[in-house]
């Protein structure tokens, strides 16, 4: 159970990392959560300080959400734990501590990449079914926020039918995180829901300095 902590801990400290924070500080003195859309994440990065910044803080965005993941089985290796179950709780408490960063008083983004960084490792072609429904309903709206939650419905159903002829407890597992996952960025999505509704979510512009 020791090793479990230690995954769950590293894995939210890590997740918590601000990427886009660090890049609006050190780019340009600000903090990107007062301009834009006031968040932390690679879209928004891209419309205060420009493609290249945003590309930097999306892979480390992706990077952050992968690598706990991909490691957390051998924390759990010398005590035989299952090494399924450590990597869905890396996975969860690294998107977690991307949306909610202890170095940022428990705010942050809303998770697209890190997730997609955590699914990479867990099952990397339903993180390539997510990642193509958000690069065509991006390629027809260019609305960023409207890609997003398109990819982050379609993931429970693209887990459930790459592993539809797995019964194992671990692709069910699998199926609850994704659910999970989905709900959160869901609701972390609220505002922009809000504004899709009303037809005034801008699409994805960089704004003039």
């Amino acid at each position: 159970m020791i090793s479990l902590f230690v995954v769950i801990l590293v894995s939210y400290l890590i997740g918590s990392i601000p990427f886009s924070y660090i890049a609006g500080k050190l780019k340009a003195g600000i903090d990107l959560r007062e301009h834009g859309s006031g968040n932390l994440g690679a879209s928004n990065t891209f419309r205060i300080l420009g493609p290249r910044v945003a590309s930097l803080v999306l892979l480390g965005d992706v990077v952050k959400g992968f690598l706990p993941v991909y490691f957390a089985p051998h924390l759990g290796a010398a005590q035989g734990l299952p090494s399924h179950w450590l990597m869905l709780a890396a996975a969860l408490f690294t998107v977690l501590g991307h949306m909610f960063s202890i170095y940022l008083k428990f705010t942050g983004g809303k998770g697209i990449a890190t997730s997609a960084g955590a699914f990479l490792a867990l099952t990397p072609w339903a993180c390539i079914g997510a990642v193509v429904v958000w690069g065509i309903v991006m390629a027809i709206k260019r609305i960023v926020s409207l890609a997003s939650l398109s990819a982050a419905v379609a993931l429970p159903f693209i887990v459930y039918a790459s592993g539809r002829l797995d019964v194992s407890s671990s692709h069910w597992s699998l199926l609850v995180l994704s659910i999970i996952v989905s709900i959160v960025v869901i609701i972390r999505h609220k505002s922009n829901i809000e504004r899709l509704l009303k037809r005034s979510e801008p699409n994805l512009a960089r704004k003039k300095q």
